[in-house]
């Protein structure tokens, strides 16, 4: 199995739109007048993230996982990336694609994103999924993991430190992708303007920065996108009452929390992920 397989039976096509002053890459999928979900992924992630949701989504929706600005192939701003400047690039795409209103799907920081997008722009929210969200809290031992594990991957030469990267999101090593996507993020991660702009990547992981961003209750509590919570039991960023604290701060919110899970439940439960996402999309465009 490769990420060409999990794409195969589909039409999509693998693009860089023009936003702003950046270009955004983007794999887009779906029909063209169906609703526009967006699949947001995490702190230096990309968009292979959501390679195992396209194709289920794509069936009735037009999909778009893009790399989010300085991340993955995109444009690469020299400022720190702190949360408004994701939320003014993700106005900026949906400009470009020409979509009034999106469905996001947020992993880890796309949820942070995501969250801060729809308490900022509820007219252009029309849901809002939070896998593993990232954002409301300042743990500093989580905060030094993410930045040594990932600094050591973007700067050593050894794939090795890429490969626990990867594993530090999952609860399962992943047999069937898991050398594909090390490959991929392998590549990305030591591309010359990568390694150039990880300090501003990993500008949150400073406890001032983040304070400044934190995702507080009285935030979440403006969310009016219908909204739901997926966490996995076994999150290495995150235990399960740090989802609860999240569903309990956003009106209406749903929680569902998946076993032997980590912090990709989209990537390692996708039979599970999958079916009740598309029936979350569908409870939310009736309403």
């Amino acid at each position: 199995m490769s990420i060409w397989n999990e794409l195969s039976g589909i039409d999509y096509r693998h693009t860089y739109v023009e936003t702003g002053d950046f270009k955004t890459r983007a794999l887009q999928a779906g029909p063209e007048d169906g609703e526009h979900v967006v699949f947001l992924h995490g702190t230096t992630g990309h968009l292979e993230a959501f390679v195992r949701n396209i194709p289920a989504h794509a069936e009735r929706y037009r999909c778009h996982s893009i790399d989010m600005l300085g991340h993955g192939y995109t444009g690469k701003p020299d400022r720190p990336a702190e949360i408004p400047l994701y939320v003014e690039h993700l106005m900026a795409y949906l400009d470009a694609v020409g979509a009034e209103r999106a469905h996001l799907v947020g992993e880890s920081l796309g949820g942070w994103v995501g969250s801060w997008a729809a308490s900022e722009h509820p007219d252009r929210v029309a849901s809002l999924q939070l896998l593993c969200m990232g954002g409301t809290k300042i743990n500093p031992a989580v905060m030094e993991r993410l930045k040594t594990s990932t600094s050591d991957a973007a700067l050593k030469d050894d794939i090795s430190f890429t490969r626990e990267r990867l594993r530090l999101l999952w609860a399962h090593w992943d047999e069937d992708l898991g050398e594909e996507l090390t490959q991929i993020r392998y590549d990305i991660y030591h591309h010359p303007d990568f390694q150039r702009n990880l300090h501003n990547l990993l500008a949150l992981q400073e406890p001032e920065a983040r304070e400044r961003n934190l995702l507080r209750p009285d935030r979440m509590g403006r969310i009016k996108a219908p909204t739901l919570v997926v966490w996995g039991n076994k999150n290495p960023l995150g235990d399960v009452p740090e989802a609860e604290a999240i569903a309990a701060a956003i009106p209406g919110a749903r929680l569902e929390v998946f076993n032997e899970c980590g912090h990709w439940p989209q990537h390692e439960k996708a039979d599970l992920y999958n079916p009740l996402s598309l029936e979350f999309l569908a409870a939310s465009s009736a309403t």
